[in-house]
């Protein structure tokens, strides 16, 4: 049995849960699970500076419909000020377990929220979305002719998301360049997490050089294939693992694939609000010993981040590109009776060298920027660097015997 099965699906950015499902909850009940999960788990015990008993009967005898207690609750969670806390609808809850399953409808972005603006964490491989020229740290400033100002992120994805076929159009604020409004058709988009070509056709890779390029963590299947790669690169002097414009999904993949590179020391840690640090130690028989560059850019996030610190931390492997966005906090999925859901962060999570990289992002050994000319180019000056790195590192290594 293969190591990825050992470990479950247990994390994601999230970690999946459920209620007893044996009831059907009153809008009151429903409203009242949410209160005593973020009462139990909420990963800041001060909930925002708050007192959080005040919401607890704050709608006692006033929530008699199913949209009550949404819009309810949706009031609720917006008091913590986080943008990874929020409530779904049964519609969007189902979107969601959709995309863990490796199936999305839409344009193909991760979106997220920064300094209270709406932007793009990076747009999925071979998605519209990338196809129309959408890029990561690209602020989203009006949805079909709506501004995005104050807007959560729920209440964007729904208004970005849609029939396949239809149009959806997003005003664009990208740094040096003017605003522009991009017109991007709907589809259904096929999950792609693992592929060893590179983004640009103009950047060969040597043979004696696996490229890995990692486009999302989302997929129950991403860690295995990985692990397929590694184990067929007996040839190959050393690896280029690609986490650019990865946002991130299965924690579980990040540490999966962690150990399969480390031999031995610290994956990552996490925090919850009791101030309980858990370690998670890289455990397994290392699948390869041979030099790694790891790619980063600002739309490298969460789960990205982890491996990147735990690789980086661990004088695994060497880091290029450019800073990562800085997603340092663990989200937990539940599942409410009345198939309606909730995020909710539980833990912020620590780097091996005991880093908080939330807001600030893990910073490269080597930094080199890909800017406008070189994407219109196809001049991929991020994965030449890191070819001439590794280069660089399989030459010591073989100096070092």
């Amino acid at each position: 049995m293969k190591r990825f099965i050992k470990y479950g699906l247990a994390t994601v950015t999230f970690i999946y849960l459920s209620f007893n499902m044996a009831y059907a909850a009153t809008p009151a009940e429903l409203y009242d699970d949410v209160w005593k999960v973020v009462n139990k788990k909420y990963y800041d015990p001060s909930n925002n500076q708050q007192d959080w008993s005040k919401w607890r009967y704050r709608y006692d005898h006033k929530l008699k419909t199913p949209e009550d207690a949404y819009v309810a609750i949706d009031t609720m969670l917006a008091s913590l000020n986080d943008p990874y806390t929020r409530f779904l609808q049964p519609k969007e809850f189902s979107e969601e377990t959709q995309s863990i399953k490796g199936s999305l409808k839409g344009i193909g972005t991760q979106i997220g929220i920064r300094d209270g603006n709406l932007v793009i964490i990076a747009p999925l491989e071979d998605s519209p979305a990338e196809r129309a020229g959408l890029l990561a740290d690209d602020q989203i400033l009006e949805i079909n002719g709506e501004s995005t100002k104050g807007i959560n992120i729920d209440v964007a994805a729904d208004k970005i998301r849609g029939e396949k076929g239809t149009t959806v159009k997003l005003l664009i604020q990208r740094k040096g360049v003017p605003n522009k409004v991009y017109s991007i058709i709907r589809d259904e988009i096929d999950v792609k997490s693992v592929s060893c070509k590179p983004p640009f056709d103009t950047c060969e890779i040597p043979d004696d050089i696996q490229y890995i390029r990692l486009s999302s963590f989302i997929s129950k299947n991403a860690a295995a294939e990985i692990e397929t790669i590694l184990n067929s690169s007996s040839g190959k002097k050393g690896i280029i693992l690609d986490l650019r414009s990865n946002p991130g999904g299965l924690l579980t993949n990040a540490i999966y694939i962690s150990d399969m590179l480390l031999k031995g020391g610290v994956i990552v840690s996490t925090v919850d609000r009791d101030r309980y640090k858990s370690t998670t130690r890289a455990r397994y028989t290392q699948v390869t010993q041979k030099p790694i560059v790891v790619l980063i850019n600002k739309g490298s996030a969460s789960a990205s981040e982890i491996l990147s610190g735990a690789l980086k931390d661990n004088h695994r492997a060497t880091i290029v590109g450019e800073q990562s966005f800085g997603k340092g906090l663990v989200q937990e999925i539940n599942k409410l009776p009345d198939e309606s859901g909730m995020n909710i962060t539980i833990q912020r999570y620590l780097t091996p060298s005991g880093t908080d990289i939330h807001k600030k992002g893990i910073t490269p050994d080597v930094v080199v920027e890909l800017t406008k000319e070189n994407v219109e180019a196809k001049d991929d000056v991020q994965l030449k660097k890191a070819i001439e790195v590794l280069k660089e590192m399989t030459c010591l290594a073989q100096q070092n015997g």
